[in-house]
């Protein structure tokens, strides 16, 4: 006979959010004051409903519940508003695609992110750190949103197409990006097409950036055909096309850049850009940062690959950013079959939404969650935060294809960037910060100030340096696969 005790099944609280309004439902809430609005479902329940206009949904609030969910990929497939937006503008990519399909694209994906791989992209990591900063001058105000936008939209255009985006279409990229994340939440939030189909100017500025970003990438990869292969993610994409066995078409290799794309600039410049506005708030926090960073740096100006281990504390602000502001901050999935959970039985087809932020900021897992605290993190610190409350980049099978490279760019480019330079806000009030599709500051003005050690001034320091002509596939960004 066993002796084992058996563990009782956890009952979950199940419950509806007040406040319905008509027509548009909960959406009108979430879209004026959305963090809000999600720390507070968890007092209505581990599984709460709410209505996006006609559509009933459900907000997933306990970690080991959104765990259960996201560990059933089968059962709780990418789906619900925000992947429909999705894939109408990156198609079926590895961000995006359907269960069945996933684990194919994963295997083709994954060897450019082996830990080998990220870490010879390190030195390129830092070469587009220098480009940006170096450029600045001290007492300048600077947009630090798009400074780090440039800075993670050309290391991905590096990654994926070498030299094949020039300055100017790099830009326009950026401005492509910029007006599609802006239009995406308002999409999702909001799901009734009818409103998307007015000839407003909002809804036009939508369509031509998914038109044009779209356009760039084809006429990348047509050059490409036409010209000489180089060792990029595009080159091994075209490869696999190549190769029967593969599976792999041409549009999935469109599908794939511009998911990529997309998910590789947004997110990384979004975290780097609330972790110098949160910095410039926690004076200890960011004198610690540069101790360590002058330490290890030891006079050179950025950072190596054997280098990142010794950045415990510069690691650990670029951890307590995600925790404290996520870029991927809501997400939804869509049942493929009736299931129990969370106390609920829900149909086929139900949506299912689950918020990193609310997690993050649940007082259960991190007393005092609304404070910046990057020590959280440092070893031995993060022993009490309990499992899975701390889900940046997703989790199982479909966890960030790209999380160690994200973390590796983050840290080398603060690294870099905080060797020379102190962000200070201008005086006045900061912008409180509002989400759309991802969160973070979508303008950021700051002022630069020289560190004392005076390396801002010197000519390694302001010159740029030039780009390299081809990379290897390793550096990817950092997508949710």
């Amino acid at each position: 006979m066993s002796s084992c005790v058996p563990v009782p099944q956890r009952t979950w609280k199940a419950g509806t959010a007040p406040g319905i309004f008509p027509s548009v439902a909960h959406g009108i809430a979430l879209f004026r004051r959305p963090l809000g609005f999600l720390n507070n479902l968890s007092a209505h329940g581990d599984l709460v409903e709410i209505r996006l206009g006609p559509m009933r949904a459900w907000v997933a609030c306990h970690p080991e519940l959104v765990h259960e969910m996201l560990r059933d990929t089968r059962t709780f497939d990418k789906g619900g508003p925000l992947y429909e937006r999705l894939r109408a503008l990156m198609g079926d990519g590895v961000v995006t695609c359907p269960h069945h399909d996933h684990r194919r694209q994963r295997r083709l994906l994954q060897p450019a992110f082996r830990p080998s791989r990220v870490a010879e992209q390190t030195d390129a990591m830092g070469e587009e750190a220098e480009s940006v900063c170096g450029a600045w001058r001290a007492g300048e105000r600077v947009d630090v949103s798009a400074a780090m936008m440039t800075l993670t939209t050309g290391a991905v255009s590096r990654v994926l197409f070498s030299d094949s985006l020039d300055a100017a279409r790099t830009a326009e990229v950026r401005g492509c990006l910029a007006a599609v994340v802006r239009g995406l939440f308002v999409r999702t939030v909001v799901p009734v097409d009818a409103l998307f189909r007015v000839p407003t100017p909002a809804n036009r500025r939508y369509r031509d950036a998914v038109r044009r970003l779209h356009a760039l990438v084809d006429t990348a990869v047509a050059e490409r055909r036409a010209g000489e292969e180089r060792d990029d993610l595009l080159g091994t994409l075209l490869a696999a096309a190549d190769d029967g066995e593969q599976a792999v078409t041409g549009r999935e290799v469109h599908d794939q850049l511009v998911s990529l794309l997309l998910t590789g600039s947004e997110s990384p410049s979004l975290c780097l850009s609330s972790t110098f506005s949160l910095l410039a708030r926690h004076p200890e926090a960011e004198r610690r940062l540069h101790e360590e960073v002058d330490t290890v740096l030891a006079g050179r100006t950025r950072p190596t690959a054997e280098d990142l281990p010794r950045l415990v504390h510069t690691r650990a602000v670029i951890h307590e950013t995600l925790r404290h502001s996520p870029p991927g901050w809501l997400f939804t999935r869509s049942t493929t079959r009736e299931v129990e959970f969370g106390g609920r039985r829900l149909p086929r087809g139900a949506t299912v939404l689950y918020s990193p932020y609310l997690l993050h900021h649940a007082p259960t897992s991190f007393p005092d969650p609304e404070r910046f605290l990057p020590e959280r993190w440092l070893p031995g610190e993060d022993a009490g935060v309990p499992h899975g409350a701390m889900i940046p980049f997703s989790a199982g099978s479909r966890k960030c294809l790209g999380d160690a490279f994200a973390m590796a760019q983050t840290t080398v480019a603060l690294a870099t960037i905080a060797r020379r330079w102190r962000l200070r806000h201008p005086p006045g009030p900061v912008a409180v910060v509002r989400p759309a599709v991802t969160l973070g500051p979508r303008t950021l003005p700051m002022i630069c100030e020289p560190r004392a050690h005076g390396l801002a001034d010197t000519p390694a320091a302001t010159g740029s340096r030039p780009r390299r002509a081809a990379t290897t596939p390793g550096a990817q960004q950092s997508g949710k696969g």
